[in-house]
């Protein structure tokens, strides 16, 4: 049970280190609410992300962040300060969802982890957003930025559910599994 807790736990870990690579506050918004709603646990250090002070403040910024990726040029010299930002963010937000490691194991993992995820997203997209910026004139920059805070926004919830859904189909197997063998049973019996 416990490494399947661990294997979970950096499962998320890594999705919301790569939604990160897409938007910097989003994955925070959505783990901070999937833990005040009692989904997601985070290790002690980091309970306040699911404060309401927090999650104000994550809200307030993910909206900010957002709209500003909506605006041609701007959108690109926020690349810029984002990258490094991406690689934190992934970084310590991986570090809140590890719940079940060594402090040191849990860092560590989370730096080449976590930052290794946001990292390897962000880069990509930066380069994508200074093409398109130079080919369309910053024009099409607001479908990709849309793309980018969708992607990052369905990325964080998956990683967040994705323990649930687990659980869910795998009930489900068991489930079709004890029918399927019921039925060859009263089938064997005709």
């Amino acid at each position: 049970m416990e490494t399947t807790q661990v294997v979970l736990s950096l499962l998320v870990a890594l999705g919301l280190a790569a939604a990160s690579g897409l938007r910097i506050f989003v994955p925070a918004l959505v783990a901070g609410a999937a833990a005040r709603a009692g989904v997601l646990p985070l290790t002690p250090e980091f309970q306040w992300l699911a404060s309401t002070p927090a999650l104000a403040a994550l809200g307030a910024a993910t909206l900010l962040e957002v709209g500003a990726y909506s605006i041609p040029w701007l959108d690109h010299a926020l690349d810029v300060v984002a990258t490094p930002v991406a690689i934190l963010a992934g970084f310590l937000l991986s570090a809140a969802v590890m719940t079940d490691l060594d402090p040191l194991l849990r860092w560590s993992l989370a730096l080449v982890l976590g930052g290794g995820a946001a990292a390897a997203v962000q880069v990509p997209t930066a380069v994508v957003r200074g093409v398109s910026t130079w080919t369309t004139g910053g024009v099409a920059n607001p479908v990709v930025s849309t793309a980018e805070a969708a992607g990052s926004t369905l990325v964080s919830i998956a990683a967040v559910l994705a323990p649930i859904l687990l659980v869910v189909v795998l009930v489900l197997a068991v489930w079709l599994y004890a029918s399927r063998r019921q039925l060859s049973a009263l089938r064997a019996r005709s």
